[in-house]
């Protein structure tokens, strides 16, 4: 029988954290790398006419939106059976591990210039996100001991590291995609995903004992497997899919920025500063830039705020992080009403929107993944996780129907308003309800050890 507390006892840190986070963080930032580069041109190289230098598919922006929309919502909903895979069959270390392989190999189908190698390798890519995605994520709460106050300190150097991903895949997927050719992307994607698989298969002996197959149901050994859930445990799960609806919001409207605001950027922004014509698929580097440079910062704020008394739950967070970035829509709608206007927008307003979208981003997304290791009872720990990417999925595929709503008739300005006052209603009507929501949560996010233990790296609360 592993034992998992000796194993968290002895675990080399650096940095204050343990070793394995690093190799965590490496391995999603290759990951992300990869995801993100090809989704900074693929709305862009579905919607590129097939004549030309650099050919694309043809086809229609609504018909691009809602195969985006698809895709990405399957590539978050595949975390279901992800979850399950890794809790009742492989554990979490091993699913990480096969859902890099399938990556690299999608990423690397995708290259291939035929309609068979471009459906194929989305294929692959949905099964191998699903696979990592929600299982990496667990492993980063599991190399911390439950009360450990580093534990939200540490998914915060993690989110760090999918967006120093994010911003690298941007500008070189993105500038080589757009201006070199589509597949050539593709294919420095599928390489992006190579070096973090090389990276996780490195780190193995910093990760021993963490995510680990904790055996079958009936097996003695794992006797928390046996038993039915508690109150407690039921009351915390309802608060989880209760926040699931936040999440589903949030990122509903948060990926418009991979479909409506990419082909914004391309179709109706002035794209030249300088004499320099800017790729539109740059624009998908402006979030993970500010997440970059505002992620301690943030992070700050919310540990001074919660050391003054105030509210600092997790839900609370969301409903902020929910409410500004509904707020950078408010940008949008002045882009779109001076296109109106004049024929074009400056690229300061996509600027501004991401902005507020990566301060709502960092206030919401890093506490949601922290929440659900600390309320997930352990049985379904990785499931729960798949949960929680699922519902990010559905509201990617919302962000794709609202796109396609957009273009079909709705227009910028109306929708970019809409979105704006949806979100801001939410969060307020979430912040209205905190007291019960948190009553559900029976003191999950009170456990803390010893402050002494958090010394020396105070990244995030």
């Amino acid at each position: 029988m592993i034992n998992k507390s000796t194993n968290l006892d002895n675990q080399k840190q650096l940095f204050g954290h343990p070793i394995g986070l690093y190799v965590l963080f490496f391995t999603e930032l290759w990951e992300r790398f990869s995801y993100y580069g090809m989704r900074a041109i693929l709305v862009l190289y579905i919607t590129s006419t097939t004549i030309g230098e650099n050919p694309g598919l043809g086809w229609s922006a609504g018909e691009a939106l809602a195969l985006y929309g698809w895709y990405t919502m399957l590539v978050y909903v595949a975390s279901i059976p992800g979850g399950i895979i890794a809790d009742r069959i492989t554990g979490q270390r091993k699913a990480v591990m096969i859902g890099g392989l399938l990556l690299v190999a999608g990423h690397g189908v995708l290259a291939i210039e035929a309609m068979w190698a471009f459906y194929s390798g989305l294929g692959l890519i949905i099964a191998g996100v699903g696979l990592l995605k929600p299982n990496i994520s667990t492993m980063v709460g599991g190399l911390y001991k439950p009360g450990d106050e580093r534990r939200d300190k540490g998914f915060t150097i993690f989110y760090i590291g999918i967006n120093i991903g994010a911003f690298l895949s941007a500008l070189i997927v993105g500038y080589v995609g757009e201006k070199i050719g589509w597949h050539y992307g593709f294919g420095i994607a599928g390489i992006g995903m190579l070096i973090g698989q090389l990276v996780y298969a490195w780190g193995q002996k910093y990760l021993q004992g963490v995510g680990e197959f904790l055996g079958k149901a009936d097996n003695p050994e794992n006797e928390a497997y046996n038993k039915p859930l508690t109150g407690i445990e039921k009351d915390r799960m309802l608060v989880m899919f209760l926040s699931f609806f936040l999440i589903i919001v949030f990122w509903g409207a948060f990926e418009q920025a991979g479909g409506l605001l990419n082909i914004y950027a391309k179709e109706k922004t002035d794209l030249v500063f300088m004499g320099f014509s800017v790729p539109a698929s740059w624009f998908q580097s402006v979030n993970a830039f500010f997440i970059i440079t505002l992620g301690t910062s943030v992070a700050a704020f919310w540990y001074k705020w919660k050391l003054g008394g105030r509210e600092g739950s997790s839900l609370f967070k969301m409903a902020i992080g929910v409410i500004i970035m509904g707020w950078g829509f408010l940008f949008m709608r002045f882009a779109s009403l001076e296109f109106e206007a004049t024929g074009s927008s400056a690229m300061y307003w996509l600027v501004l929107a991401y902005l507020f979208h990566t301060i709502g981003e960092l206030c919401a997304s890093p506490v949601a993944l922290s929440f659900i290791t600390k309320l997930a009872p352990i049985k379904y720990a990785s499931i729960m996780m798949g949960a929680y990417f699922a519902a990010t999925g559905i509201g990617n595929k919302v962000a794709g129907l609202i796109g396609e709503y957009a273009t079909a008739g709705a227009g910028d300005t109306a929708t970019f308003t809409g979105i704006a006052i949806f979100c801001t209603v939410v969060g307020i009507i979430v912040i209205a309800m905190l007291k019960p929501l948190k009553r559900l949560t029976h003191g999950a996010e009170d456990l803390s050890l010893d402050p002494k233990e958090a010394e020396g790296f105070e990244l995030a609360d």
